[in-house]
């Protein structure tokens, strides 16, 4: 499963990405918004850090205006993933872009159903919010599964499922098991995935015998 971050934070990508462990970033109006710095720059920036790609949200809602936006937004970089709603109006904006050779990504998907709809379209990529459907009572990681099963039974359908609004670390590894080709983590949540408290018990009784034999590496 590939990794992207979602954060507009260009230093905590610059960080993250020299793990190796970034595939790619995805960010959104509100993501943007508490940068407090010109959209369309901090894009720029975050794609000449990372080779893979950059989710950039078109503001419009119409599908004329999804495609004069994407368009500017295609042309930022080449990595760049133009980021439209499930909507109607995203649908045809997405058809037009993947067209034109644009990565789309369509995003706020909260169904099967929708899935389906993104991947005639054309989408590279749609993005079911688990946790968002976790806050309501329904299970997120279900949808994964579902659209897994759907787009499986079909060779035509060659759109990646974007695990997204991932909450924990348990949401990774349950989206994995389900079948998503990527998921979209907050910087936080992909560092924790790291941590275990046996693991930081066994590193220190490591250094702890190590002291004791007086050596040195070098």
């Amino acid at each position: 499963m590939k990794f992207f971050v979602d954060t507009a934070d260009v230093a905590e990508i610059k960080d993250l990405a020299a793990s190796g462990l970034l595939d790619g970033v995805t960010t959104n109006p509100s993501l943007i918004a508490k940068t407090g710095r010109d959209f369309k720059q901090t894009i720029a920036e975050i794609c000449a850090v990372i080779e893979g790609p950059v989710s950039a949200e078109v503001a419009a809602v119409d599908a004329e205006g999804m495609i004069r936006e994407g368009r500017i937004l295609a042309q930022i970089a080449d990595n760049v993933a133009v980021k439209v709603p499930l909507t109607m109006d995203g649908l045809k904006a997405c058809r037009v872009l993947s067209a034109e050779g644009t990565m789309v990504n369509v995003t706020l998907c909260f169904t099967a159903n929708q899935a389906l709809l993104a991947a005639k379209a054309g989408a590279t990529f749609v993005s079911p919010f688990i946790g968002r459907l976790d806050d309501i009572g329904l299970d997120g990681m279900q949808v994964i599964r579902e659209i897994r099963a759907i787009y499986d039974n079909y060779d035509d359908l060659a759109t990646d499922i974007l695990a997204a609004s991932i909450r924990t670390v348990n949401h990774v590894k349950d989206a994995a098991i389900a079948g998503a080709d990527v998921a979209t983590i907050p910087p936080a949540i992909l560092k924790a995935l790291v941590n275990h408290p046996l693991t930081d018990a066994g590193l220190a009784t490591f250094i702890a015998d190590w002291k004791k034999t007086g050596q040195t590496i070098s």
